[in-house]
């Protein structure tokens, strides 16, 4: 069955509220949603034996996405994939190693190493993710919306200038400052390819995409707007805007962003994800006219007992106010140590609490 063909969609608080539409209570995600804080996703990820066989294995990617669907009443289900599959698809050579996250086995060390990076095809390099969004908006039968994302170009280039994660970001920061065409290049070549990343996975049947600078909030003032935000706006004015009769909404996230709200509400983006150091009610006295808000609990708060986790949920519902353009998430990805009980009080405590808001 094709995604024009698909199912209607019985729950569409999520589009509606990205587009800032009127809904009966605010709809609710998790970011990292179908991850290690699930038992059942440890026992997926231990069948397709590493962390990119899973990725790479479609029917198990949908198996994971679907399993908090299962746990949870959730308003969105979001792709099972990684950030890095871009650089992988370039030959970077990614893998995992335990305990230390994402690495790559042949890093950019030289300007060389750059100009030979081509533009992603991404139906042709990257079909395994296509075909699990195709599998999971067929298995989804319509119950929810389906979230694609991509990393953002300076994310996606942080890791493949450093080898891995940073502490210090110190090659690609000084690859920016020493060599700030160098580093334009390669930013350009990623943001023609995670547009072409995000448009084939709108065109396999996401509907609405999410856009992660996981590592934006390191940069200064003005090399953020120059080197992340200016190609995330070119990123957004490449993509796909209408699909299946519908918008097809568009979320940025920079997490330690929250002073360049104003800015990146003028990518053309239809929502701002906030981290939780951002008050939500000030962000969107801000630019809560202009865009919708994503965000922005603590994920830390999980950890807490549930009457507490209630009482951080109806803090951050009243912050926010009542009207439209509110999508209950964490301020980043759910952590591995979290008890799935207390995911599924918060939960619970959005769908109790925050109808009056919406009357």
């Amino acid at each position: 069955m094709s995604p024009n063909k698909s199912p209607e969609l019985k729950n569409d608080r999520l589009l509606r509220a990205l587009m800032r539409q009127p809904v009966d209570r605010t709809p609710v995600w998790m970011m990292r949603q179908a991850g290690r804080y699930l038992p059942e996703y440890r026992a997926s990820r231990a069948r397709a034996g590493s962390f990119m066989d899973l990725c790479r294995n479609p029917q198990l990617a949908c198996e994971v996405t679907l399993q908090p669907l299962e746990r949870y009443p959730l308003d969105a289900a979001i792709l099972f994939s990684d950030i890095l599959t871009i650089p992988d698809a370039m030959g970077l050579g990614l893998y995992f190693e335990e305990g230390e996250g994402p690495k790559f086995h042949r890093p950019l060390r030289s300007a060389a190493d750059i100009e030979a990076l081509q533009v992603v095809d991404s139906e042709r390099q990257l079909d395994y993710v296509m075909n699990a969004v195709a599998t999971i908006r067929r298995e989804l039968h319509g119950r929810v919306p389906l979230i694609g994302f991509s990393g953002s170009p300076w994310t996606l280039a942080t890791y493949m200038i450093e080898g891995g994660s940073s502490r210090d970001f110190a090659r690609s920061k000084q690859m920016l400052y020493d060599k700030p065409e160098l580093m334009h290049h390669l930013l350009g070549v990623l943001a023609a390819s995670v547009t072409d990343y995000l448009n084939a996975q709108i065109r396999a049947g996401a509907q609405a995409v999410q856009i992660f600078d996981t590592w934006g909030g390191v940069l200064s003032h003005a090399a953020y707007r120059e080197f992340s935000l200016q190609y995330m706006s070119r990123i957004v004015s490449g993509l796909i805007r209408e699909a299946e009769g519908r918008p097809v909404p568009v979320i940025l996230f920079t997490k330690g962003g929250g002073q360049w709200l104003e800015a990146m509400a003028d990518s053309g983006a239809d929502a701002l994800g906030l981290d939780w150091t951002t008050n939500i009610g000030s962000a969107r006295a801000r630019v809560g006219d202009r865009v919708a808000l994503q965000g922005n609990l603590d994920p830390a708060v999980l950890y807490a007992q549930p009457e507490r986790i209630r009482a951080e949920v109806a803090t951050l519902l009243e912050s926010f106010g009542e009207g439209p353009g509110h999508v209950f998430n964490l301020g980043h990805g759910i952590t591995p140590g979290v008890d799935p009980r207390h995911a599924g009080a918060m939960i619970e405590a959005v769908h109790e609490l925050s109808p009056p808001f919406h009357g």
